[in-house]
């Protein structure tokens, strides 16, 4: 009896303990979640509950309930699924560029070559410049007198024009500053990530007689594609919210070509004024990068 009486006073202190440590954790986290509710719970609501009323940015104290017309004006505006289109290429294309050129240049900063790491050192200029640093040097480079790409188009006899005007390259140049930007930092936590795949497995590999494909295909990317997910979910949802780039290069033209749903929400709300109809296309968006999020998460699972 009295073993048992003694076993549960460790069971009992063990539990206390528990509670006690238990608590502690709660209230050294408690700051950081009340200043994340303040800083990001709060505007988020405001800006759910902001969708469903008419409000003007000169009047912004006032509010009348609209239910979900914001919503039905939204899905029958033509610019807003210009917008939804243009965010779609750009964050496609450009994160889908920016992870392969990543990859390869990982693979080529795992070589063992003399001054690789110099080389990995300058890999991260770009991506430690500015955006408005980014856009300016571009800018200067389309220009159509003195522009770097049009003078050596002028020597070869070939039309210039100003890139960025053009509705055609006005896109692709976007994309090409984001992918200049962001492939470097795809680089390096890729390979930070083949750093810690253990170099055994590789030799058995060749021991075995895979080639450098199949070490690739059955070792390499295996061992990656967590660091892979994090890094193309991240990058997904910092271009689909990317503003900087677009309107500081064309703000959004011309004539719409590259208008996304960051200048189009910026537009609605500062522009036209119209707060509730911008906090819905802001829902939108919302909505869409959770559920990409939670797909892609799920389809990585079943991996």
């Amino acid at each position: 009896m009295s073993q048992s009486f003694g076993r549960f006073g460790r069971y009992g202190r063990r539990f206390r303990s528990f509670g006690t440590e238990t608590w502690l954790g709660y209230g050294l986290i408690l700051p950081a979640v009340v200043l994340t509710a303040v800083v990001i719970g709060y505007p988020l609501l405001d800006g759910i509950l902001t969708s469903f009323f008419e409000r003007e940015l000169t009047h912004p104290d006032e509010r009348t309930f609209v239910a979900l017309e914001n919503y039905a004006q939204l899905f029958a505006d033509e610019l807003f699924w210009i917008a939804l289109t243009n965010s779609a290429v750009l964050t496609g294309v450009a994160v889908a560029l920016e992870y392969l050129l990543g990859l390869g240049l990982a693979l080529l900063l795992k070589q063992k070559v003399p001054g690789i790491e110099l080389f990995r050192s300058v890999t991260m200029v770009t991506w430690v410049l500015p955006i408005i640093v980014i856009v300016v040097v571009f800018n200067w480079m389309v220009q159509p007198d003195y522009g770097m790409i049009n003078i050596v188009l002028a020597d070869f006899g070939l039309p210039t024009t100003y890139w960025f005007g053009n509705r055609t390259f006005a896109m692709p140049l976007i994309i090409l500053m984001n992918v200049w930007k962001n492939t470097p930092f795809f680089a390096v936590a890729l390979f930070a990530a083949m750093q810690s795949i253990p170099e055994e497995l590789y030799e058995a590999a060749r021991m075995d007689g895979a080639t450098a494909v199949q070490q690739f295909r059955y070792i390499t990317l295996p061992n990656i594609s967590y660091v892979s997910m994090i890094m193309i979910i991240l990058h997904v949802l910092f271009t689909f919210n990317n503003f900087d780039f677009v309107y500081l290069s064309t703000g959004g033209g011309p004539v719409n070509a590259t208008e996304v749903l960051p200048t189009y929400v910026y537009r609605q709300a500062f522009s036209t004024g119209a707060l509730g109809y911008a906090a819905s296309v802001g829902v939108v968006m919302l909505v869409i990068m959770l559920v990409f999020t939670a797909v892609y998460v799920r389809l990585e699972d079943l991996d």
